[in-house]
């Protein structure tokens, strides 16, 4: 069965299916029927809209939920800028910018920290665009040993696609909960509120921030009607709310313009009791992906791995796609059947979630590790991959099996 043996349980319950309109209420009778603001909603309840495209977006492309909550997000004191210090987020000092470089860069395993919560573990390290003007992407790891308090966090900036590489997240968002796991993905739109504790210790993986837009299922165009990621083995959360009895004072963090700023409130801010539309987080198993490849020669474009897209205005170039580089079978005749050397448009940064990757097979790229190939700059298999691909036996090989790599294109 094409699904990850996970080794920590999940106990929540979800809702299947990609890009659906979805509707579900933790307590029965809390969605009004028919309409979306009735002059009094059940229970006493507020109902707020939660807005991820601009009102007049095409219907097809139109992202928002409506919230049926104890009290409105609204409800809170003045956002107060914290101490650029205690956060890694910035781009506003002479040692935190991005550095626009042609070289092939490396990083080691990058280490676990067990002294911050996820707030202050997000550490920027590569991008291009600007947050301000919803262009481009952001690359983040992230490394945490600490549960998140009585607060909550969200990015104002864009959507967060995060690939754990170690621990398990358990994330309870304002429109569910999810937990997340080495071998699962987990995209939070912009703006949605969330806290993060960690069930199973320390955790660290990559995200991959889409400033513009949202992200998709790739198109499939001649290979049909199914198969890479299938829109139905998509998760998304079902409503749950905290059910406070007095007031208690939490914080609230915002990622705006990659600064970090909070305020207080005297409520839980995870008080939605029901819920519908089709702007929500959702989780995907990268065990589900059906693999596409050549059966006959050569290699195509690694685009047939393309789990999701965050499109540009411009059609077939994207602002991000996230690529995996899944266990497969390689079966070509009379191919170099590692990925070509390469020189790319794109920019492309790779991580590894677990094991080896083929066309690196030289040790130096490894779990928890990341490469950068910027636009135009070359790369390609290292040389024991090149030396063991050009004399191996064209044989049926299965590799990839106990791996998993990926690429953040741009």
């Amino acid at each position: 069965m094409p699904v990850t043996k996970f080794s920590h349980p999940d106990p929540y319950s979800y809702q299947t299916g990609f890009d659906s309109y979805h509707e579900t209420e933790a307590v029965e009778g809390a969605l009004p029927v028919g309409q979306n603001s009735p002059q009094k909603a059940p229970y006493g309840l507020y109902a707020e809209k939660l807005s991820g495209t601009a009102f007049t977006a095409p219907r097809h492309e139109n992202r928002q939920t409506w919230v049926y909550r104890i009290l409105p997000a609204a409800a809170h004191q003045n956002f107060i800028a914290e101490e650029e210090d205690s956060y890694h987020t910035r781009m506003t000092t002479e040692t935190h910018q991005l550095h626009h470089i042609p070289n092939q860069l490396r990083w080691d395993p990058f280490d676990l920290d067990e002294t911050v919560d996820w707030v202050h573990g997000l550490h920027l390290v590569a991008g291009a665009g600007d947050p301000t003007l919803k262009s481009g992407l952001g690359i983040i790891l992230y490394a945490a040993g600490k549960d998140m308090g009585k607060e909550a966090f969200y990015s104002a900036d864009g959507d967060f696609l995060i690939v754990p590489q170690h621990g398990v997240l358990d994330i309870q968002t304002e429109l569910g909960r999810l937990v997340v796991r080495p071998n699962e993905i987990c995209v939070i739109p912009r703006g949605v509120r969330y806290r993060v504790t960690l069930p199973a210790g320390p955790v660290r993986g990559y995200i991959c921030e889409l400033y513009q837009g949202h992200y998709q299922l790739p198109e499939l165009g001649p290979i049909g009607s199914n198969c890479l990621a299938n829109a139905r083995d998509f998760q998304a959360p079902v409503a749950a709310f905290d059910d406070e009895e007095e007031p208690s004072e939490y914080r609230l963090y915002s990622k705006f313009a990659n600064k970090l700023y909070s305020a207080q409130q005297q409520h839980t801010p995870f008080d939605i009791v029901a819920w519908h539309g089709n702007y929500y987080p959702y989780k995907y198993d990268l065990g589900r992906f059906n693999t596409i490849g050549s059966i006959s020669f050569d290699h195509p474009d690694p685009s047939i791995f393309t789990v999701l897209t965050g499109p540009s205005d411009h059609a077939g170039t994207a602002i991000a796609d996230f690529v995996i580089f899944p266990p497969r079978w390689l079966v070509q005749e009379n191919t170099f059947r590692p990925p070509w050397y390469h020189r790319n448009t794109m920019s492309e940064f790779m991580g590894l979630i677990t094991g080896n990757y083929d066309a690196k097979t030289g040790g130096g790229f490894q779990p928890a590790g990341a490469s950068l190939h910027n636009v135009m700059s070359a790369h390609g298999p290292d040389a024991d991959a090149f030396e063991g691909a050009s004399n191996a036996e064209l044989k049926p090989t299965k590799v990839g099996d106990g791996s998993m790599a990926f690429m953040f294109e741009r």
